[in-house]
């Protein structure tokens, strides 16, 4: 077994590159077992209780597009996937911190101490010098060979699932209330006085602009992560921009008993960006903030000068514990609801794959949470 290295969550030593070798000529010498496995049509490994890759079979080695068994054997699952956090440290696969949250690594552990498990999981995995969000759902068999330890590791793609889902509920439950919204107004158009006419017909202005944005902003999700968005770019100034989204949320249902305001100390920066993109980005993290205060609290927006560029950045009273933190910016993760979460992540993937910015975020119980969004001055186009 490899030396003690150090891991914030599962084993980070490896067995030694001989033992390795035996476990994989124990499977090659058993053609029975490669037969069933590759015949399979889910993705299959075998992982050894070091959660070491010692079998593939024929259709992950094509989803991961392997040049064959030897370009995997000896990694981990996170690795051989290239996920993002695999990297981080010394150990690998499963020793990090953000793998604490990470139903993958959760569900080969259990396998290891004999408990069938399913889990599903969300990883951000590099491909082609870009980033890409898999939605997963796995399960991890406990199977003994030769006397020894082992886990069927079998993946299933579930992220068109998961987007219909999100579609489904999010979607399309905001287009229903705003409908409903609409029609009630259109109720009262029919029967109002003179007066209040120029009222209501303001809020039916209103939620069709929502209405309008609503649509706008799936369509635009959905061709950001197809890489067909085309960005259009203008010049924007800093303040009014703020200005402009704190009065455009200000009458927003997540915005009810809550304030909404723009920091004194804001300045006031030109930058040449795609306005509606940047609009996207700073509006969720606005709805965020607004949805994650009390009623009675305040969200505050503001910009400054960042390094290499312009920050944007909005503030809102409350904590988010670490888990969740380890968590925000996963396609599908939410802390509302089940098959919501697409907020975060397309901030991050607007200001990253479009825009040549940056998101981030920091959260103590005593400063509350600060979501920030750098971009450079001038888009490059």
């Amino acid at each position: 077994m490899t030396g003690v290295l150090a891991t914030q969550y599962a084993p980070a030593e490896r067995t030694t590159p001989e033992h390795l070798h035996e476990q994989v000529r124990s499977f090659r010498d058993h053609p029975l077992m490669q037969t069933i496995l590759d015949g399979l049509p889910e993705p299959v490994l075998i992982l050894n209780e070091w959660r070491q890759i010692i079998f593939a079979n024929a259709v992950i080695l094509m989803v991961l597009e392997a040049a064959g068994q030897e370009s995997v054997l000896g990694l981990r699952p996170g690795e051989a996937l290239h996920c993002i956090r695999a990297r981080l440290t010394a150990g690998g696969c499963g020793t990090t911190e953000f793998c604490t949250t990470c139903g993958a690594v959760e569900a080969i552990l259990a396998s290891l101490q004999g408990t069938k498990t399913a889990r599903e999981c969300r990883i951000l995995v590099e491909k082609e010098d870009d980033v890409e969000a898999l939605d997963l759902l796995v399960w991890a068999t406990p199977l003994t060979f030769n006397q020894e330890r082992f886990t069927m590791f079998v993946v299933t793609d579930i992220g068109h699932e998961k987007r219909r889902r999100v579609l489904e509920r999010l979607f399309f439950h905001d287009l229903n209330n705003i409908t409903s919204g609409l029609l009630g107004f259109a109720e009262l158009l029919q029967e109002a006085e003179a007066g209040d006419t120029v009222r209501l017909s303001q809020e039916v202005v209103r939620l069709i602009d929502r209405l309008t944005a609503e649509i706008s902003a799936q369509r635009e999700l959905l061709a950001a992560e197809n890489r067909e968005l085309q960005v259009k770019v203008s010049r924007v100034h800093s303040r009014p921009f703020l200005e402009g989204i704190i009065a455009s949320y200000a009458h927003h249902e997540a915005a009810r008993e809550r304030r909404l305001r723009l920091d004194p100390e804001t300045a006031d920066m030109a930058l040449e960006t795609d306005r509606t993109l940047l609009g996207r980005v700073i509006g969720n993290m606005v709805k965020n903030a607004l949805e994650a205060c009390e009623a009675g609290e305040a969200v505050t927006l503001g910009c400054r000068a960042g390094a290499g560029g312009v920050e944007f950045w909005v503030h809102n009273p409350t904590f988010i514990p670490r888990k969740v933190q380890l968590q925000v910016f996963q396609r599908s993760f939410s802390t509302k609801a089940k098959d919501r979460g697409v907020g975060t992540y397309s901030m991050k993937l607007l200001s990253e794959r479009y825009l040549q910015g940056r998101v981030g975020f920091t959260s103590s119980p005593e400063a509350g949470t600060v979501f920030t969004a750098c971009y450079p001055q001038q888009l490059p186009v």
